[in-house]
């Protein structure tokens, strides 16, 4: 048995992507919505926040990008993360006892300028 725990460090593009994810909350909690789960994960992808608008479950994506490199924060939700998204949200729908109205969103965030795209998948 191992004396020390290992600890997995985080790399500096996660820990940047941590704060998108914590600055969309922020933004979105104080558009109304309310935080359901943060990073829900299973075999086939992730969801970066699942949210409450009202009656509407909101799956988000978030994506955060420097200004300039290519291309924008929102273009780079392509058919295979898209395709991720939905299959993470399928999973997580099959716990719940009643389906609700749905939606994914995606918080785009160039810089310091945040977008808010609703609707911005179809499934």
């Amino acid at each position: 048995m191992p004396l020390f725990k290992r600890v997995a460090t985080r790399t500096s593009k996660q820990l940047e992507g941590d704060a998108g994810e914590t600055r969309a909350l922020a933004y979105l909690e104080q558009q109304g919505l309310s935080l359901l789960q943060r990073n829900f994960r299973c075999k086939g992808g992730e969801i970066d926040l699942i949210m409450k608008d009202n009656s509407v479950l909101v799956f988000v994506e978030v994506r955060k990008r420097a200004p300039g490199r290519f291309g924008d924060a929102a273009a780079s939700v392509g058919h295979r993360k898209q395709a991720r998204l939905t299959i993470a949200a399928q999973v997580y729908l099959q716990s719940l006892r009643t389906v609700p109205p749905c939606r994914f969103d995606v918080v785009a965030i160039d810089g310091e300028r945040l977008n808010w795209i609703r609707n911005a998948i179809e499934s």
